[in-house]
Formats: structure tokens, C-alpha cells, sequence
């Protein structure tokens, strides 16, 4: 023992940190979600898949803070994220064809005749969840100013898109 009582350094009664108590990898939904550097406030892992064939790789991330292991809560909401991706994608789209007519969104007319094309210009969709089971996707593409330099988040409650947002270098 020290002079303070506590053990001495090195005595193999340290306590481990939560750094090392954190799994490298996590499986859902068939796919390997790795451990990515983060701050040691949080733990991040992140993948990439395919939805089918001929889809390009878009990201899974699940973020918790304080860092710890996820939860099995956390863990299925990230398998149904996966599971229905494209169908959540699609309902994120509408969303945005929706919301992003309000004022506060300050489209210029030709961005808001955009939103009347069959295909709107935002693209290139991964998905967060995070440890208080909400998650977003976000848009990392998109020609519309709001969007520049970092895409549109959508933000779900479930299964529901409930906020929609530019991210911008103020953010």
C-alpha cells in the first residue's frame, strides 16, 4: 500500500477503464460494427454495407454516451435501422419533400421546384443511432444551399421522422 492506503501502481488491483471494457466489434444484423475513435465521453462503432446488389455502401453508426457497452435496446433499434433502411429512406424523402416547403427553410424558387421532381436532390443517406433510441439519417448530398457543407439530418422517434435540419458550419 501506499502512504494514502490506496494500492500502488502496477499491483494488478487497478480498475480497468471503461476504454478497455468496450467490445472492438458489434454484430447486428449481420454486419460487423467496428470501435472508431471517439472522444472518451462517448463510444462509437460504424459500418459500412449494401442495401442490395446494385445499392451504393452507405454507414451504420451507433453512438453512446457516456461511453459503455450498448444496451440491448440500443442494439435492436440499430437492427431494425438496417433491417428496413431503404423503406426508412424513402420515408425520410417524403419528409423532406414535405417539410422543406415551410418558410423558415428559405428555398429559393428554384429549389422549390425541385421538391416536384420525382427524384429529389439529396443523396447518400447513413444512419446514427444513439444510446436514448433516437436516430437520424442523414443526407450527406444534396444541391440545396441549407444542405451545404454537411448534408440534411432527419431525426426519427422510431419509426417516425420528427425534425428535419441543414447542417452548416454553424452546427
Amino acid at each position: 500500500m501506499s502512504e494514502n492506503g490506496a494500492p500502488p501502481k502496477g499491483s494488478g488491483t487497478e480498475v480497468p477503464s471503461i476504454e478497455s471494457q468496450l467490445p472492438t466489434t458489434l454484430h447486428v444484423a449481420g454486419l460487423a460494427l467496428g470501435r472508431m475513435e471517439s472522444p472518451p465521453s462517448s463510444a462509437c462503432w460504424t459500418c459500412y454495407f449494401a442495401e442490395s446488389a446494385d445499392a451504393d455502401q452507405v454507414a451504420i453508426t451507433l453512438v453512446i454516451e457516456p461511453a459503455a457497452p450498448p444496451d440491448e435496446s440500443t442494439l435492436q433499434l440499430a437492427h431494425d435501422v438496417v433491417g428496413r433502411f431503404g423503406a426508412f429512406v424513402d420515408h425520410a424523402l417524403e419528409y423532406c419533400r414535405t417539410r422543406l416547403r415551410e418558410r423558415h427553410f428559405e428555398l429559393t424558387s428554384e429549389e422549390l421546384n425541385w421538391l416536384d421532381l420525382p427524384e429529389l436532390p439529396i443523396a447518400a443517406p447513413e444512419a446514427t443511432v444513439w444510446a436514448d433510441q433516437t436516430w437520424a439519417i442523414r443526407f450527406t448530398q444534396s444541391r440545396l444551399r441549407l444542405a451545404d457543407p454537411y448534408g440534411i439530418l432527419v431525426t426519427f422517434n422510431g419509426t417516425q421522422p420528427v425534425d428535419l435540419q441543414g447542417l452548416t458550419d454553424e452546427q
